[in-house]
């Protein structure tokens, strides 16, 4: 089994930044995919990024509306994945969430989240404004 547990949501004003963490637990992939997805009240969960490795091979996949603000990183050794988020707008409110697949998915399986074999409990972004 795989626990994941994400960390680092907040309270935040428009324009701030927030680093998510996303530590992983109970085993360790050679070869996976991680991904962060969010849910905002009232509307479906939707993907933001994804993270797929394969050895020393990586790519990293986003959202078209958070291209150029958030990135997502991979920190082998700690088994763990991390969410940068820069200039963040109120659109960007929402409960996080961290998700894996115990093996690499292909491009078109990133972007649902039935793909994903393991999730994390959510850490939420909250505007304090």
């Amino acid at each position: 089994q795989v626990q994941l547990v994400e960390s680092g949501g907040g309270k935040v004003q428009a324009g701030g930044s927030l680093r998510l963490s996303c530590s992983a637990s109970g085993r360790t992939f050679s070869s996976g995919t991680m991904g962060w997805f969010r849910q905002a009240p009232g509307k479906e969960r939707e993907f933001v990024a994804a993270i797929r490795w394969s050895g020393g091979n990586k790519q990293t996949h986003y959202q078209d509306a958070v291209k150029g603000r958030f990135t997502i990183s991979r920190d082998s050794a700690k088994n763990t994945v991390y969410l940068q988020m820069n200039n963040l707008g109120t659109e960007d409110m929402a409960t996080y969430y961290c998700a894996a697949h115990s093996s690499r998915l292909i491009l078109s399986s990133l972007w649902d989240g039935q793909n994903y074999d393991y999730w994390g409990q959510g850490t939420q972004v909250t505007d304090s404004s």
